[in-house]
């Protein structure tokens, strides 16, 4: 299992490379139309939607890191006052409970995904694009998710009875 977790966090890591070198796209297609608008170039009219949809597959690309690494969402002071294994104990409902939605996601972006490519439906802004290709990563991103908090499940079981010291975002 923990080679297993090794891979996946380098998976993991490679992901948020992608995230990053599209914050980097964005940033260069952002700085080329505001330059190419100043130089009465007529800017580029895609660059709005563009980044709106990077900023989206950032989101679900950096989110499984993000859990992984402990920078997610959470309340370490609260675990941290409370008895030992109560917080021990609140880390496998918290886990639990991320595990059972990101599950859902992963079945409701399917869904999603599914109907909107079963019904060839389009996204009509400044580009036409099929809709279901800014709906794929979702269930995938969730999918990730799911993993890590299986991951996060297996060492929460071998760790002593108190909130985990691993992928905290407080010390």
């Amino acid at each position: 299992m923990d080679i297993l977790s090794r891979v996946y966090g380098r998976i993991l890591d490679g992901l948020m490379v992608l995230a990053c070198l599209l914050l980097l796209a964005m940033a260069l297609i952002i700085g080329a139309d505001v330059i190419s608008r100043n130089l009465r170039l007529g800017g580029i009219p895609w660059s709005s939607e563009v980044s709106e949809d990077i900023l989206y597959l950032l989101t679900l690309l950096a989110a499984p890191w993000l859990l992984r690494q402990g920078q997610h969402i959470r309340v370490d002071i609260l675990l941290r006052a409370l008895p030992p294994r109560v917080g021990w104990l609140l880390e496998w409902i918290g886990d639990l409970l991320g595990f059972g939605c990101a599950l859902y996601f992963v079945w409701y972006g399917w869904k999603v995904l599914a109907a909107s490519h079963q019904a060839a439906a389009i996204s009509i802004k400044t580009l036409i694009t099929p809709e279901w290709w800014m709906l794929a990563p979702l269930p995938v991103a969730f999918l990730l998710l799911a993993i890590e908090f299986m991951f996060r499940m297996h060492r929460l079981s071998r760790a002593e009875r108190a909130p985990r010291t691993d992928a905290v975002s407080a010390s």
